[in-house]
């Protein structure tokens, strides 16, 4: 009996390896993010991918002893009885609970570092004051020297302070090529940055959009604006001509 249960812990834990190794080859091999178009980007898709390569060794467990308990052990067709009783493995739990509190410190060390990253950065060379309204965005540039609802207009390369707030629900802020998601209240200014790192309009990449990612009514759907990156003196001439 012991050595049966040994020689299925070792199988078990002989194909976890295996799927394990194939998943984080596999994760580490394919992209699995849309293309990123700011500095933002870089630090919230790696974030995502060491929350990715911590979980699949988890997830991959789980789904072996799983898998393989439902070949293993099945009950046959005339089989009607409860199988025996399983009884508290005290030191898998122990050992649960020490690699679950490795896997823990793992994760909130680099998030602190993360945000570190997301919050370090020059001084915003432009501000812009975000509105949101259902079911549309106005766009107010240097205090309100040109305002825009179609289109945002950004310069790469350039750090950016957006000032968000709304006039009649809760809504949403977001860029999925910059990653960045920030909530607009109504009476109250929350504040996000971001640095584009990529010239880029909405028609080459749809993640070059504004749109709004908080369910706000019959149009939430359409919520949504053209994001467009251009260079610095594109975004000087287009301001001149805009009234600036």
């Amino acid at each position: 009996m012991v050595g049966e249960r040994r020689r299925e812990l070792f199988s078990v834990g002989a194909i976890w390896l295996v799927v394990t190794v194939v998943a984080e080859y596999v994760a580490v091999a394919v992209s699995l993010h849309p293309p990123g178009a700011s500095r933002e980007a870089r630090i919230i898709d790696e974030a995502f991918d060491l929350l990715l390569y911590l979980a699949i060794p988890v997830f991959t467990f789980v789904v072996v002893v799983v898998g393989y308990s439902i070949v293993r052990h099945r009950a046959g067709p005339d089989e009607e009885l409860d199988g025996p009783p399983i009884r508290t493995n005290r030191a898998f739990i122990a050992s649960w609970m020490v690699v679950t509190s490795v896997l823990t410190v793992l994760v909130i060390v680099p998030a602190l570092a993360g945000m570190d990253k997301l919050a370090a950065g020059p001084e915003p060379g432009l501000v812009i004051d975000v509105r949101a309204e259902q079911w549309s965005w106005t766009f107010d540039y240097a205090g309100g020297e040109v305002r825009t609802k179609d289109t945002l207009v950004l310069p790469v390369d350039t750090r950016i302070q957006f000032r968000i707030t709304a006039t009649d629900v809760i809504h949403s802020f977001w860029i999925p090529a910059f990653r960045i998601k920030q909530d607009a209240v109504p009476g109250k200014v929350t504040e996000t940055f971001v640095t584009a790192e990529r010239i880029g309009e909405f028609r080459d990449d749809v993640g070059m959009r504004v749109q709004c990612a908080e369910l706000c009514g019959l149009g939430h759907a359409r919520m949504w604006t053209d994001v467009s990156v251009v260079s610095q003196e594109d975004f000087d001439a287009w301001f001149s001509s805009a009234g600036g």
